[in-house]
């Protein structure tokens, strides 16, 4: 994946940092840093437009960095002010020289100026979202390919259906999360261009007769798209979009916990979390084995979309621009995504798949998972319908008496006519009543790997 952040070189060892979190990209360093890139981005624009001098937009950049900038500096000036932008440009200013601060923050309003540095964080924190996708979708080729002939019990409604492979079910979750990442290179496309600087109306005014060309020219410097032309601010759509696509994201994983949760059962015991070896599961049952990855996955599930109700309630506003603002929420969002793919990773991993367990699982309803694959090969002989009807009696026989599909089957007559205890023996051998599990998996790994390649 190609990243697009921020290439200004004081900054570029904050940003480039291996080890960044999410988290780091909200923090206040981080956040005043953004800030001073983009009045910087704005200074150098107009300065190649000649709208300030560019000896002043060079001092800006010169002094754009964080130890001109102290957290507690604005603190301070902020309880004189009572103004977010203004203590931080106030701060500022007192380390530029040769009056270049009159050219500093020149004809902006505050809202563009968060807006885009708002716009940033959050394309940052796609950045490193998608890295933990791609990670996670490591794991599951491997887990997939793992287990293209791991057999299993395919489950409807909680009852045996048919025969798959976990490797066809696990293809499921890794084709599930390549749309994910898919869905949040779409919604970045967007934020891309949701840079802004459109004046206190989102009319342009008091930016001069070269505003559209400065915006343009601003969104450039910061390595961002050209700018949208209509004035956002008030609507929030984008970001509400990025907040729903959060939301589908921990539905996902919310269902591959709950999934897991199930397949831990004692009575199933086809998966099993890995808790270390000196794990404990319960502290008056010793035999327990609780699984606690899945159900963090499942809370997750949970919260990141009351998050993105916030966010989306925020499209609702008043007139131009009165956005109501919930950049807490987005912060708050990106950030627990961030945690519940970090949750994801070690679980799908370190997965252990008890492959002897699903084997045998299949095995639970006396060969009665098979009973359709007798039904089809009877219908070849004596007709759809009678052989439905002939079977619906023989698994009836079968669940009442407590006895194998092999001997209910054998016990009618129709049957014995028409299929030899050879034969039978073949059509109830599960392994070979698959389909095409194997090569569905198959094909997902490979258009997947194609994608990765590009």
């Amino acid at each position: 994946m190609k990243k697009t952040l921020i290439t200004f070189i004081f900054i570029l060892p904050l940003i480039i940092n291996a080890d960044k979190k999410v988290a780091d990209i909200f923090s206040p360093e981080y956040r005043n840093q953004l800030f001073m890139d983009v009045e910087v981005a704005l200074a150098e624009a107009q300065a190649e437009l000649g709208i300030i001098p560019e000896w002043a937009a060079n001092e800006i950049k010169s002094k754009a960095n964080l130890k001109y900038l102290n957290q507690d500096d604005i603190d301070a000036e902020h309880k004189l002010v009572r103004h977010t932008l203004v203590a931080r440009l106030n701060v500022w200013k007192r380390s530029i020289d040769n009056d270049a601060s009159e050219y500093l923050h020149y004809g902006a309003t505050t809202v563009d100026i968060w807006d885009t540095v708002l716009v940033l964080q959050i394309r940052d924190s796609i950045d490193l979202l998608i890295d933990d996708l791609l990670e996670i979708e490591e794991y599951l080729i491997i887990l997939t390919e793992d287990n293209l002939y791991t057999y299993m019990p395919g489950r409807t409604l909680g009852q045996h259906a048919l025969p798959i492979t976990f490797g066809k079910k696990t293809s499921t979750w890794l084709a599930e999360n390549r749309r994910n990442i898919e869905r949040l290179e779409h919604v970045q496309s967007k934020i891309n261009k949701s840079g802004i600087l459109k004046g206190a109306v989102g009319s342009y005014l008091g930016l001069g007769d070269k505003a559209i060309e400065t915006e343009a020219l601003m969104m450039q410097n910061l390595g961002l798209n050209s700018p949208s032309k209509d004035d956002w601010h008030g609507i929030r759509d984008v970001f509400a979009e990025y907040a729903l696509t959060l939301a589908i994201i921990s539905k996902s994983f919310g269902r591959t916990g709950n999934e897991l949760t199930l397949l831990q059962m004692t009575e199933i015991a086809e998966t099993e979390e890995y808790l270390g070896s000196r794990s404990v599961g319960s502290s008056t049952m010793p035999q327990k084995k609780n699984p606690r990855g899945p159900g963090d996955l499942i809370e997750y599930s949970r919260v990141i979309p009351r998050l993105a109700e916030i966010v989306l309630d925020d499209m609702v506003n008043s007139f131009e621009r009165d956005g109501q603002k919930s950049d807490d929420e987005l912060k708050s969002i990106s950030i627990e995504s961030e945690k519940m793919l970090d949750r994801a990773k070690p679980l799908l991993r370190d997965l252990k798949v008890n492959k002897n367990q699903m084997r045998e699982n299949l095995e639970i309803t006396n060969g009665l998972i098979l009973s359709q694959r007798l039904t089809f090969y009877l219908a070849d002989k004596i007709g759809k319908d009678t052989a439905n009807n002939l079977m619906h009696d023989v698994a009836k026989l079968a669940l009442k008496e407590n006895i194998s599909l092999k001997e209910a089957a054998l016990s009618n007559k129709t049957i014995r006519e028409n299929i030899s205890e050879n034969e039978l023996n073949k059509i109830l051998n599960p392994e070979t009543y698959i389909g095409l599990a194997v090569e569905q998996a198959e094909m997902i790994i490979e258009d997947i790997e194609l994608k990765r390649a590009e």
